[in-house]
C-alpha cells in the first residue's frame, strides 16, 4: 500500500483470503469495500480487487479530476498488478485479458443511487482473446455488448431522448429479438451480439460525437471518475437528503476482477437475503438467473427464479404457475445446482452470525464456481425490522441494547398506517397479481412517470420497471406497481427501504408510455384512473378501497417495552381532540406536551363566538362573547383532560393573531357578515384593522393576553373549572398552563399574575382546589438568553422550536419552501431546519436557555413541543442536554420512545450540569 505524501489518497487490496482492511473501516472503505475486506479475511471466496477510499472522493471534489487521477496513478497501477497476479490474467491483454468491475460504495447502503460499470477492459482485441481463452464465442460477444451498453449509459451519458422513449440500447435489443423471432436475449447468438456491439458503438458515437474508447486504461479512469461524479448526481443527492446522509462522507470506489455469470447453463448471478426482508421470517430466500450477470437480476428486465425450493413453490403459488411448469421452466437453484446452493447456504449462515444482522448478499456462479460479490445489512420493512431483532434477541444472538440499536426509529411509522378494511377487500375486483415486494395498502391515481407523481394528492406510480432516476417520484407516490422485476428488483428493494407499498413483476400488465395507457386483459386504464395495491399479497385491485387502522404485533410491543426500559427522556403528545388523545395513549404517550387551544376555535359555534369577540368594539362586548364561549371551551378541555386521566396536560393559551379567524376573500366575508348579522363593510374594515406587515412577529401570543386580558381570564377559568369538575367525578388531572411567545420576564409575570388571580377566584367559588403549573413557551431568541430571569417566574419551559427556528434563522416557514430546496442543493444547509433541528445554531440557543434556566432552578421541568419532537436526531440532542421530555404528534410517539432509548444507550446523561453552564457562559460576550 503506497500513500502519496500529504494527500488522503489510499488504495486497499482484498481477495484470496487476505486484505488490507476490515469491516471496522467502513468510514474509510465504504460499506461495500469494508465488507469485501471482511469476507476476504473470513476465507469466503471473493474476486480479488481494491478499494479507493472515501477520503479520495473528498479530495476529488476539492482538487478536481485531473489532480486526483495523477495522484492515484501509481497506487492503482500497483493494485491492478496485484489483481493480475492473483487472477493469472493481464489488464489490457489481447491474449489473456483481465476484465474489471467498478462499483461505488458509501458508508451506508444507497441501493442503485450511484454508478457501476461491469466488464471493463473489453475491446476488439480482448474479445478475440476471451474467445480463444474460453472457446465460447457467444459469452465473449455478450460480455462485450454488456460493457458497451453499461459504459455508454453510465460514463458517456447515452440515453433516451425523451421520457416517453425507450432506452435506446433496449430498443436495439428488442429489434434484434423481433427480427430473429425470439423472446429472450439469451436466445440471440454470437453473430447477433457481434452486430449489436457495432450498433451500440454507433449509437454512442452519434450521441456523443466521439469514438467509443478502446484503451482499457482510458476506460478505467473514466469509470472511476464517473463513480466519484455519481456521488453528486441528482438521485444520490435526493437520497442523501431523504436519509440525512452527509455530503462530506463521499463514496469509495471498488475495482474488482470480473467473474462471469453469463458463461452458459452452469453460470448465473443472484441476490439473496438471510431472512425475509418483507416479513422478517427466518427463511433464507432470494432470486437468481442462469446465464446472466447481476444487473439482470436487479434491473427487472427479466423475471428471476427463486433460490430455494421452498421459495420457488411459494412464488409459483402466488404467480399461478403449476408445479409441473415450475419444475421445468422456473426451477430453484437448490434443484438446478444443488452443490452451489449448499455452498451459498453455508456462507449466508456464516455471514449472518458474524454480523449479527440480516444480510443482503450478491453472488455469481462462474461455470459452477461460487463467488461472493457483496454482503451488507439488508434493507427491510418495519415489520421485518422489529421481528428480526426480537427473534435474534430470543435466541441470544444479540442483547437488549443491540436489539434497540438495530431499529430505525423513523420506519416504525410504517406499522401505524392503515391497511385495507377486511370487509371492503371482499368486494374488490382483482385485476392482476404480482409479487408482494413491500407490504402495506395503497390507493391512488395512476401516473406513468416519476416526475409526475405529484400530479395527484394520492398517486400510484406504474412502470414497466423502475430505475434509480425514479427515486423522487417513488417517494412521493402512495404505492408502486411494476410489470417486470422480482423481489430483489430496484422497485422492491427501494420501496422496502422507504416503507412504501409495492407490487412488482405483475406480468399481465401492459404499459404504453406514449399513449399513457395500462391494459390488463380487456381492462383499459388511463392516467388518473384509480387502482389499489396490496403489497402484502401482491394483488392489484380496481378503484378505491377503504382503509382501517393497522394492528400492532407482540414483537412491536416487545421493542417498545425495551425502549421504555432504557430511555430516560419522557415522551408526550401534541393533541387537542379526544381521538388524538386516545391515539396518543395507545402509542404510549405519558401526557400532552402541547394542547393548542386555538385548534378548538376553528369550527361551528366556537368560531362564531371568537368572531363575535373580534368584531366587538369594546371590552364589554368582548367579555359578553367570551362568556358564551366559556362553557364550550370548558367542555372541550374537559374531554382532553378526561382522556389523559392522571397524566400531565400542557395547555397553551391562545397563540395566533386574530386575523386568522376572519376570512380574507370577499365571498366568505359576505357569508360571515350574514352569520354575524353585520354589514360586509364591517367585516372588510375589521380585516383591514387587523392586517399586519409581519404577523409572525405581530399581535399574537402573550401580547394578545396583555392587550385583551379578558381572553386570558376566560381560558384560565375554563381550564381550572374543567379540572375541578373532573375531580368531582373522581378523575385526577394535572393541568399545566403555558403562556406563549414570552420575550421578557415582565410579560410572563403579568400573565402569570392574571392567571393566578382567576384560579384563586375559581377555587373560592367552588370551595375546592387542584395542583397546577404555570410555565412558558420559549420560542424567541431573547428569552433563551434571559432564561435565568424567566425561570424565576416559570414552573416549566417548553421550547417551541418551529418559531425559534423561524426567528433564529430569519426564515418564514410559510415562504422558505421557495428557497430551502436550493439551499440544500447548493450545500448551504444539509437538511430542512424545520424538519431536523439545527443543533449548531438553534440548538445552541436551546442549550443556553436550559443551562441558564436550571442555574436558577435545578428542578425546572424542560421539554420540547415543536415539530422536532418526533425527529430522531433532534430527540438525541434533547436527551444529551438533559431535557425532561419531548412532545410530538401521536403517530410519532413510538418513534420518539425508541429514539430516546437509543440516545440513552449511546450517551448516558452528563453528571455535571455546572460544567456545561461554564462552557456556554464563556461563549457569551459580557454586556457592554
Amino acid at each position: 500500500m503506497v500513500t502519496p505524501k500529504n494527500v488522503k489518497v489510499r488504495v486497499y487490496n482484498f481477495g484470496n483470503g487476505t486484505s488490507d482492511g476490515s469491516s471496522a473501516m467502513k468510514n474509510l472503505l465504504g460499506s461495500k469495500g469494508a465488507n469485501l475486506a471482511e469476507m476476504s479475511n473470513l476465507g469466503i471466496p471473493v474476486p480479488p480487487g481494491f478499494t479507493i477510499t472515501t477520503e479520495t472522493c473528498s479530495e476529488y471534489n476539492q482538487l478536481g479530476k485531473d489532480k486526483v487521477v495523477s495522484l492515484l496513478m501509481t497506487e492503482v497501477k500497483l493494485a491492478i498488478a496485484t489483481v493480475e497476479k492473483r487472477m493469472g490474467t493481464t489488464f489490457g491483454s489481447a491474449e489473456n485479458p483481465c476484465l474489471l468491475s467498478v462499483r461505488s460504495g458509501s458508508r451506508v447502503s444507497m441501493p442503485g443511487m450511484m454508478d457501476t460499470v461491469l466488464n471493463l477492459g473489453m475491446n476488439d482485441n480482448s474479445v478475440a482473446g476471451l474467445i480463444a481463452k474460453t472457446g465460447n464465442n457467444r459469452f465473449a460477444w455478450d460480455t462485450y455488448r454488456r460493457f458497451v451498453q453499461m459504459f455508454g449509459g453510465v460514463v458517456l451519458g447515452v440515453g433516451a431522448i425523451s421520457k416517453e422513449d425507450q432506452n435506446p440500447f433496449e430498443e436495439i435489443i428488442e429489434k434484434f429479438k423481433k427480427d430473429k423471432g425470439v423472446e429472450l436475449d439469451t436466445e440471440l447468438d454470437a453473430e447477433d451480439l457481434k452486430r449489436m456491439v457495432s450498433d451500440f458503438k454507433a449509437l454512442c458515437e452519434v450521441q456523443t460525437g466521439a469514438k467509443f474508447p478502446d484503451d482499457p486504461w482510458d476506460q478505467l479512469w473514466a469509470s472511476i471518475t464517473a463513480v466519484f461524479d455519481s456521488w453528486m448526481n441528482p438521485r444520490a443527492v435526493y437520497y442523501r437528503v431523504m436519509h440525512q446522509i452527509p455530503e462530506e462522507w463521499g463514496t469509495a470506489v471498488n475495482v474488482q476482477a470480473m467473474v462471469f455469470g453469463n458463461m452458459g447453463e452452469t453460470s448465473g448471478s443472484g441476490v439473496a437475503f438471510t431472512r425475509d426482508a418483507s416479513t422478517g421470517e427466518n427463511i433464507f430466500n432470494g432470486e437468481y438467473l442462469i446465464n446472466a450477470q447481476g444487473e439482470d437480476v436487479v434491473s427487472g428486465i427479466r423475471t428471476p427464479q427463486q433460490i430455494s425450493l421452498q421459495g420457488s413453490k411459494k412464488w409459483a403459488t402466488l404467480a399461478g404457475v403449476s408445479e409441473e411448469n415450475r419444475k421445468t421452466q422456473y426451477p430453484s437453484l437448490e434443484e438446478l445446482l444443488p452443490n452451489t446452493f449448499k455452498e451459498l447456504n453455508t456462507t449466508q449462515a456464516i455471514l449472518e452470525t458474524h454480523y449479527n444482522d440480516m444480510q443482503d448478499l450478491e453472488f455469481t456462479i462462474q461455470e459452477g464456481k461460487f463467488w461472493m460479490l457483496q454482503t451488507r445489512n439488508g434493507k427491510r420493512t418495519a415489520a421485518a425490522m422489529v421481528k428480526i431483532a426480537v427473534d435474534m434477541l430470543t435466541i441470544g444472538m444479540i442483547d437488549e441494547k443491540q436489539a434497540l440499536l438495530m431499529q430505525e426509529p423513523s420506519k416504525l411509522e410504517e406499522l401505524l398506517h392503515p391497511v385495507f378494511d377486511s370487509e371492503a377487500i371482499k368486494n374488490a375486483k382483482v385485476l392482476a397479481k404480482g409479487l408482494p415486494a413491500s407490504p402495506g395498502a395503497a390507493t391512488g391515481q395512476i401516473v406513468f412517470f416519476a416526475d409526475e407523481a405529484h400530479k395527484y394528492t394520492d398517486s400510484i406510480l406504474v412502470r414497466i420497471e423502475t430505475s434509480p432516476e425514479d427515486l423522487e417520484g417513488m417517494n412521493i407516490a402512495k404505492g408502486i406497481l411494476t410489470a417486470r422485476g422480482g423481489m430483489t428488483s430496484h422497485a422492491a428493494v427501494v420501496a422496502r427501504g422507504m416503507g412504501k407499498c409495492c407490487v412488482s413483476g405483475a406480468e399481465k400488465i401492459n404499459i404504453n408510455y406514449k399513449t399513457r395507457v395500462m391494459t390488463i386483459g380487456s381492462h383499459v386504464f388511463n392516467e388518473g384512473d384509480w387502482i389499489s395495491l396490496n403489497g402484502t399479497t401482491g394483488e392489484v385491485y380496481e378503484g378505491k378501497i377503504k382503509n382501517k387502522d393497522a394492528e400492532l404485533s407482540a414483537d412491536f410491543d416487545t421493542i417498545m417495552n425495551l425502549a421504555d426500559k432504557y430511555r430516560t427522556l419522557g415522551v408526550r403528545a401534541n393533541a387537542e381532540t379526544q381521538r388524538e388523545c386516545q391515539n396518543a395513549i395507545k402509542f404510549g404517550a405519558e401526557g400532552i406536551g402541547l394542547c393548542r387551544t386555538e385548534h378548538m376555535f376553528f369550527e361551528g359555534e366556537r368560531l362564531a363566538r371568537i368572531r363575535e369577540m373580534i368584531l366587538s368594539t369594546d371590552e364589554a362586548g368582548r367579555r359578553e362573547a367570551l362568556n358564551k364561549l366559556l362553557p364550550i371551551h370548558r367542555n372541550d378541555l374537559k374531554e382532553v383532560l378526561r382522556a389523559m386521566e392522571n397524566l400531565p396536560v400542557t395547555i397553551r393559551l391562545l397563540d395566533p393573531p386574530l386575523h386568522e379567524f376572519i376570512p380574507h376573500d370577499l365571498e366568505n366575508q359576505k357569508e360571515m357578515a350574514l352569520e354575524m348579522n353585520v354589514s360586509v363593510e364591517t367585516i372588510i374594515q375589521k380585516v383591514d384593522n387587523l392586517k399586519e406587515f409581519n404577523p409572525m412577529l405581530g399581535h399574537r401570543g402573550c401580547r394578545l393576553g396583555i392587550t385583551y386580558p379578558e381572553i386570558t381570564e376566560m381560558q384560565a377559568r375554563a381550564i381550572i373549572e374543567a379540572a375541578l369538575e373532573l375531580k368531582a367525578e373522581g378523575i385526577a388531572t394535572h393541568p399545566e398552563i403555558m403562556i406563549p411567545l414570552i420575550g421578557t420576564v415582565k410579560e410572563l409575570k403579568l400573565q402569570k399574575q392574571l392567571v393566578k388571580t382567576i384560579i384563586e377566584k375559581v377555587f373560592e367559588e367552588k370551595g375546592d382546589s387542584i395542583k397546577y403549573l404555570i410555565g412558558t413557551m420559549i420560542e424567541i431568541p431573547r428569552s433563551c438568553l434571559t432564561a435565568n430571569q424567566i425561570a424565576e417566574e416559570a414552573d416549566f419551559f417548553s421550547f417551541g422550536t418551529n418559531d425559534l427556528t423561524q426567528m433564529g434563522f430569519g426564515y418564514s416557514r410559510d415562504d422558505a419552501g421557495k428557497f430551502l430546496p436550493i439551499y440544500i442543493e447548493k450545500g448551504i444547509l444539509k437538511v430542512d431546519p424545520f424538519q431536523v433541528l439545527d443543533q449548531e445554531g438553534i440548538g445552541q440557543l436551546i442549550e443556553i436557555a436550559t443551562v441558564k434556566g436550571r442555574s436558577f432552578d435545578p428542578a425546572l421541568k424542560i421539554g420540547i413541543c415543536g415539530e422536532h419532537g418526533g425527529d430522531p436526531s433532534s430527540i438525541e440532542f434533547c436527551h444529551r442536554i438533559g431535557m425532561d421530555y419531548v412532545s410530538c404528534s401521536p403517530f410519532r410517539i413510538p418513534i420518539a420512545r425508541l429514539a430516546a432509548a437509543q440516545a440513552a444507550i449511546k450517551q448516558p446523561l452528563p453528571n455535571q450540569v455546572e460544567n456545561l453552564y461554564l462552557s456556554i457562559e464563556k461563549e457569551i460576550p459580557a454586556p457592554i
